[in-house]
């Protein structure tokens, strides 16, 4: 990288650090706060260059960066392990964050939307299926996130006894279930309504009420009871 294109020649308001400590984090653009946490970038290009190249590759999007393995994002020129450890684990504290949040937020759920926006942290981004409940009482407040299962690519096993015996523990009225579609498919599949009707069906039987199934994808969701499918 030749002396003027170096961050050491830019001015203060270019530096993404120093922007940031003098203007606040809110300042700095997507690519900036990259730039902070890569730290330094290669040879010919700055941080805040590389960043820019990374997130116009995922359509400035970072939903989709988010996404991307440790692997995948060493095959970046100026990204190592280390740089790369560091991007997921703020994707990771991001989520915890608005989880946070939503559950102090959120603490009633009324309707798919509410439930959507509590297992989002959860739910959004992975690249393996995974199975959540949620436990409500019988006012639909939130009395707990449980996770039941995680699986593969393709699916994931849901025991009912776990389920039932979770929502014994946490004395539930109401229970919301949902998992992930890796694929990005919002059409739920035949285990998908199968599996529905039984939970469905052994809820009933402990005076607990399934109140719907929400199906994570892309960014978005499909809920059996706006649908019609309970």
């Amino acid at each position: 990288m030749s002396q003027t294109n170096s961050i050491k020649t830019w001015a203060i308001d270019d530096m993404p650090r120093e922007k940031l400590a003098s203007k606040g984090a809110y300042s700095l653009s997507n690519s900036e706060l990259i730039a902070i946490l890569l730290r330094s970038g290669s040879s010919d290009i700055s941080a805040v260059g590389l960043a820019k190249n990374i997130l116009a590759e995922h359509n400035n999007d970072l939903y989709t960066l988010s996404r991307r393995s440790i692997k995948e994002l060493c095959k970046y020129r100026g990204i190592g392990p280390a740089k790369a450890v560091a991007l997921k684990a703020c994707f990771e504290l991001a989520k915890r964050y608005r989880n946070e949040g939503e559950t102090q937020s959120k603490e009633k759920v009324t309707c798919s939307q509410d439930a959507f926006h509590i297992l989002f942290p959860h739910l959004n981004g992975l690249n393996h299926e995974e199975f959540w409940c949620v436990f409500l009482s019988r006012a639909n407040k939130v009395l707990a996130l449980e996770n039941i299962s995680k699986g593969g690519i393709h699916s994931s096993v849901v025991d009912l006894k776990i389920i039932f015996k979770k929502a014994l523990l946490h004395e539930a009225c109401g229970l919301i279930i949902a998992h992930n579609h890796p694929s990005g498919s919002k059409k739920p599949s035949v285990a998908d309504h199968e599996a529905t009707k039984k939970i469905s069906e052994g809820a009933k039987q402990l005076d607990i009420q399934l109140l719907d199934h929400l199906i994570f994808y892309n960014n978005n969701y499909l809920s059996f009871a706006d649908k019609g499918l309970l």
